[in-house]
């Protein structure tokens, strides 16, 4: 385990046993034991996810106390920290799920140890992914040609493309719905935008033929369910096929021009950017080219999907009365200052960050420091290429001292701003793109 920043709010495994043993065996491996003896694993999934965490398979589980630490998980009173990450707070340990503090995605293009992790299911073991050996099979119902390509076949046959894209978890901003939703409770960390290389999925498709009837792709990856149930896709999701085929939806083997980051996909991943990032398949074995709309794992309602129309908080929503989520909300995200700064008096305060549209462009970004009352113009940069996030600056002067909050406001190229306030309340807390703010004491 590595060293967590201070201000990472993360538990630690000492807390987590401290507070309640057996609490923290289901928290942390969904484990159970034997009622009478207190020892062992009553699922086998729960000893996998463990055997995981301390690097090797444990001979003598069934002898194991209940509540009982691992040793190899318990020479440090650091909380739990993720391989290649840093500074990520941990909002889940099984699946993992971690999110970024703002004042870590201030680069223009975000490296790897800042990009959030969206598991919904447990990832391959890193000592099963053979590189030379990993195969992506190519079906489906549309599909003319059925194939399967190794890693070296799709870059040896297919052209490379390298684009930065953004990606956004659906539920990023679901802590601010009230009442709660259910799932992650992210704040504004669940978004990236690194650049990824690969290869067109268009082209890969094209190549194994697509018939006229088809209307959709679909994902499989090597992920398993959390349940270890083998007969379980965590996830199986997909975009239409005019999303399919647009110039950016790659099958990327590289971010930022190194392997994926094992959690986020390695070695080999979908990414089709603009839209929730569950459509961005991590781990990738296979895709399907179908004749209907995709209907894997998570593709139907109330997964990634919103009412049709508006609904009271708290409304119990009929299922027939969702909409699958597409393209994302305009939004934006202060990265520069801090939030919580001293800042003093007289002086002025540069304030950058960066916004996105979904499969739209930013036309403006605004920031104000009343409370919304009055805005003014910051500086919007171009994207490096479509569907990435846009670096807007500006400089801010305080009138007196005192607490204020800086808040920024982006405005997509169609005329559409984000609201000030939590917009409509859904069941599963998807798509707020409130305001972000920053806290700034001046004096």
């Amino acid at each position: 385990m590595t060293k967590v920043p201070p201000d990472a709010k993360t538990r630690g495994i000492h807390e987590l046993y401290a507070e309640d043993p057996e609490a923290a065996d289901r928290e942390l491996w969904d484990r159970e034991v034997d009622p009478v003896t207190r020892r062992g694993f009553l699922k086998r999934s729960s000893l996998l996810a463990m055997a995981a965490a301390v690097g090797g398979s444990i001979p003598f589980a069934d002898r194991m106390p209940g509540g009982l630490i691992p040793a190899a998980l318990a020479q440090s009173d650091e909380p739990f920290t993720l391989k290649g990450k840093e500074g990520l707070t941990v909002l889940n340990d099984r699946p993992i799920n971690a999110e970024t503090p703002p004042h870590l995605l201030d680069d223009d293009i975000t490296p790897g140890k800042y990009m959030f992790v969206r598991n919904n299911g447990i990832p391959p073991a890193v000592e099963n992914i053979d590189v030379d050996a990993w195969q992506l099979e190519i079906g489906g119902e549309s599909c003319q040609n059925p194939q399967s390509f190794s890693i070296a076949e799709l870059k040896a046959k297919f052209e490379h493309h390298t684009y930065q894209l953004q990606v956004e978890c659906g539920g990023n901003g679901r802590s601010e719905y009230v009442p709660s939703a259910s799932g992650n409770q992210w704040t504004t960390g669940a978004v990236a935008c690194p650049t990824f290389t690969g290869v067109r999925l268009r082209d890969v498709l094209e190549a194994c033929g697509i018939k006229d009837d088809a209307v959709y792709t679909g994902y499989y990856g090597a992920d398993a369910h959390a349940s270890g149930d083998p007969n379980k896709d965590p996830i199986s999701r997909g975009v239409p096929m005019e999303k399919a085929l647009e110039d950016e939806s790659l099958i990327a083997w590289a971010m930022n021009g190194e392997d994926i980051p094992y959690l986020n996909g390695h070695p080999l991943r979908v990414v089709c950017g603009g839209w929730p990032g569950s459509v961005c398949g991590k781990w990738l074995q296979r895709i399907v080219i179908r004749n209907q709309k995709h209907d894997g794992t998570k593709m139907g309602a109330p997964s990634y999907s919103v009412p049709k129309h508006p609904v009271a908080p708290g409304s119990n929503v009929p299922m027939e009365d969702f909409v699958t989520i597409e393209s994302m909300p305009v939004k934006s995200l202060v990265t520069f200052p801090k939030s919580g700064i001293d800042h003093a008096l007289g002086e002025a305060m540069t304030v950058r960050g960066h916004a996105w549209a979904g499969d739209l462009a930013v036309k403006e970004v605004h920031v104000s420091i009343d409370f919304g009352a009055t805005w003014q113009k910051a500086e919007l940069k171009a994207p490096p290429n479509r569907l990435a996030w846009q670096r807007w600056t500006t400089t801010v002067e305080f009138p007196e001292p005192g607490y204020f909050e800086v808040w920024a406001k982006a405005t997509d190229e169609n005329g559409r701003s984000q609201p000030m306030v939590v917009p409509g309340w859904n069941p599963k807390g998807y798509l707020n793109n409130a305001c972000h703010r920053i806290a700034v004491q001046v004096a």
